[in-house]
């Protein structure tokens, strides 16, 4: 799929991964597996962000991933959020969905939020809302019909 299409039907909290459909070098080559990497790994959908109206349709806009946090003792130093132009070249696949009745935790209302945690329930997001320290905090349900979309594989008919 192409970034468009992800930004277009993926759902917020949905896994995504990518990848430039190079093969992967082998383990002793460190440097090239390192590379390989930055193309080719996967995330979470965490914010889709509109462009303005400057360059090719369909190309203004982009949307963030959150690859992975680093840190030790349950802090976390380093958080890994890779993000994408609607205009990127890699080839993007919707690994999972979120499940239906997940509850979204956004850090604030409107057009610049962020999820910042995908809890199983209702009662599991006004937990863990109550041991960390959002004010602002939005929840939001995982519907039927946003789980249940059938992917897009943003091929045409021959």
């Amino acid at each position: 799929m192409s970034a468009l299409t992800i930004f277009e039907h993926a759902p917020i909290s949905a896994i995504i991964a990518w990848s430039d459909e190079t093969p992967r070098p082998r383990e002793r080559h460190s440097r090239k597996l390192a590379t390989w990497k930055n193309s080719n790994s996967r995330g979470r959908l965490i914010r889709k962000q509109g462009g303005s109206d400057v360059g090719p349709p369909g190309t203004s806009g982009s949307f963030t991933l959150h690859e992975a946090d680093y840190g030790a003792g349950g802090v976390i130093a380093i958080r890994v959020h890779p993000t994408f132009s609607l205009g990127s070249s890699l080839s993007f696949t919707i690994v999972e969905r979120p499940p239906v009745g997940s509850v979204r935790v956004f850090d604030r209302a409107g057009d610049h939020a962020e999820l910042v945690h995908l809890a199983p329930h209702r009662a599991a997001a006004q937990h863990w809302l109550s041991q960390h320290g959002y004010p602002n905090a939005v929840l939001e349900d995982v519907t039927a019909d946003e789980a249940a979309a059938d992917p897009v594989e943003g091929r045409t008919a021959a």
